[in-house]
């Protein structure tokens, strides 16, 4: 299942920042949808009386006669949603593992207390989500054309004529944007953005950063090798339009960037090696997607992976290609690079 995709890169597969391959149906080419530009947007509203709007990252607007209770969002934006207290009726994408507990991308959400329309990237069940009664549908867009994350392309049109919909961009800016976003829409929809637990979050996250950036500076030979796992084929992103890696570059850290031309065939967001090849890019740090639509390290039985001097040396962590958009959630990605820069022994 995994490596299905190999030849032929999907829409996922090429947004995915960092190699996630596709699990739905192979989707058009991306970039020629006819969506509006993704501007920083704004929002407005309370929890009070009284109509809604919010201004999205593709320029679009949408408004309500009041702050909407009916929610439903990608599992990421839920999550995100839930830390500032903001509840969702309904999530689409990874939400729970086969065991029943809450998937990586679903962070503190209480899986219990929402109808989950689909348990994987790319499903939402259209039936269900009419009887939701839905007023409005949040998720991310990874293009320049605001195509809407893990809502299905066969059944788009269906879906919109539901509720409107909401999107944060997280493609080709640095994480502190979306984050902003998310932050601006959360506040938007009754959150009260001056409680402790989140302004402790936002300089937690802020400490985290200056952290990073310390940690960069101090150790700059240190270099970051950012992969992804497949049953045939490893992924190097480079650090081009993805949230995370855009920003950590800016905050100083060393990455591991292959070339152009060979990122050319994913539109530009990684290469892929075969595990023949993994040792290509000398590394000190490997960072390793988390998502459960990947192989874990731990799970990884090629002998060439196991001979990288990064995992023979255990300087590998995990990261979050698609990172929940909460302060909460961030810090510990910018704490945990920190502190595999500051301890990692030089081996690549």
């Amino acid at each position: 299942m995994l490596n299905a995709r190999a030849t032929r890169p999907t829409r996922r597969g090429i947004l995915a920042a960092g190699g996630a391959l596709g699990l739905g149906a192979v989707l058009a080419a991306c970039g020629d949808d006819d969506a509006g530009s993704g501007g920083s947007g704004d929002g407005a509203g309370s929890a009070g009386s009284g109509p809604w709007s919010f201004k999205d990252d593709r320029g679009t607007t949408v408004k309500l006669d009041k702050v909407p209770t009916g929610i439903v969002a990608f599992t990421g934006v839920a999550a995100a949603l839930f830390d500032y207290g903001v509840q969702v009726k309904g999530v689409f994408g990874p939400t729970t593992t086969k065991d029943g507990k809450p998937d990586v991308q679903a962070g503190d959400l209480d899986v219990d207390k929402v109808t989950v329309l689909g348990n994987e990237w790319g499903k939402l069940n259209v039936e269900k989500y009419a009887s939701l009664a839905p007023e409005v549908l949040v998720t991310t867009t990874f293009d320049d054309a605001g195509t809407l994350w893990s809502v299905p392309e066969e059944s788009k049109d269906k879906i919109a004529k539901l509720a409107p919909s909401v999107a944060v961009s997280v493609f080709d800016r640095q994480l502190t944007q979306p984050l902003q976003r998310m932050w601006e829409l959360a506040e938007s929809l009754g959150a009260d953005m001056k409680a402790k637990k989140v302004t402790d979050a936002k300089a937690a996250f802020d400490k985290a950063a200056a952290r990073l950036r310390a940690a960069a500076k101090a150790r700059p030979e240190i270099r970051v090798l950012a992969g992804s796992a497949s049953a045939d084929l490893f992924y190097v992103s480079g650090t081009n339009l993805s949230v995370d890696l855009e920003y950590f570059k800016a905050l100083g850290v060393n990455f591991v960037e292959p070339s152009e031309d060979a990122k050319k065939a994913t539109g530009g967001w990684f290469e892929s090696l075969s595990w023949e090849n993994v040792d290509k890019y000398p590394a000190d740090v490997i960072i390793m997607d988390d998502r459960a639509s990947t192989i874990q390290p731990a799970d990884i039985t090629e002998g060439t992976w196991k001979k990288l001097p990064a995992v023979k040396a255990g300087q590998v962590i995990a990261r979050s290609p698609e990172p929940i958009l909460s302060y909460d959630k961030c810090t510990p990605l910018l704490d945990n690079l920190a502190e595999a820069i500051e301890n990692a022994k030089k081996v690549g």
